[in-house]
């Protein structure tokens, strides 16, 4: 449990570059960590990152432990139906392990009382947030994307992921 005291501040339009290199550093632990190695560029790519911040009901929070930045999150929020996504969720590299992970996603809760249900994903390979989401944030498994089932809100050739693109959907349902 983290003992520090975990807030969510929207993230200033000067702090974008760090954030965002931060959250590349972040993602890329796990591909080396199951494939050895990044491929071409950063994951995700500048491209996809860019869409993600600038889609329409795009929020991107900066999570604070003690004042310190510790992480970031992109959500999208549908404000007619409240059936709100989280896109991209990371906590830099070198501050896992002390729950500030769970902490921040209990804030970004308490942040949106209002949310009716929040969607995520994340890779097949990527154990450690199946884990996260479903056994600590209570999200239920809804969709498995793979060869016989891609995912509809995915292009075609628009996953930066190295190996088979299988993923997992999924879903807290909050009221």
């Amino acid at each position: 449990m983290a003992s520090e005291l975990v807030t969510l501040v929207t993230t200033h339009p000067s702090d974008l570059p760090t954030f965002k290199k931060e959250l590349q550093d972040a993602f890329a632990v796990a591909v080396v960590d199951e494939f050895g190695a990044l491929p071409d560029g950063p994951i995700p790519s500048d491209k996809n990152l860019e869409a993600a911040i600038e889609a329409p009901g795009a929020v991107v929070l900066r999570i604070l432990s003690d004042g310190r930045k510790v992480g970031g999150a992109v959500l999208t929020l549908d404000m007619k139906t409240n059936h709100n996504s989280l896109d991209l969720f990371f906590i830099k590299v070198g501050e896992h392990g002390r729950g500030l992970g769970h902490e921040a996603w209990l804030a970004i809760e308490r942040r949106y009382p209002e949310t009716v249900t929040w969607q995520t994903h994340t890779p097949y390979f990527e154990k450690r947030n199946i884990h996260f989401y479903v056994n600590k944030c209570g999200f239920k498994i809804i969709e498995f994307f793979n060869r016989y089932h891609s995912d509809p809100h995915q292009p075609a050739g628009q996953d930066d992921l190295p190996g088979d693109g299988d993923a997992f959907q999924f879903e807290k349902i909050m009221k």
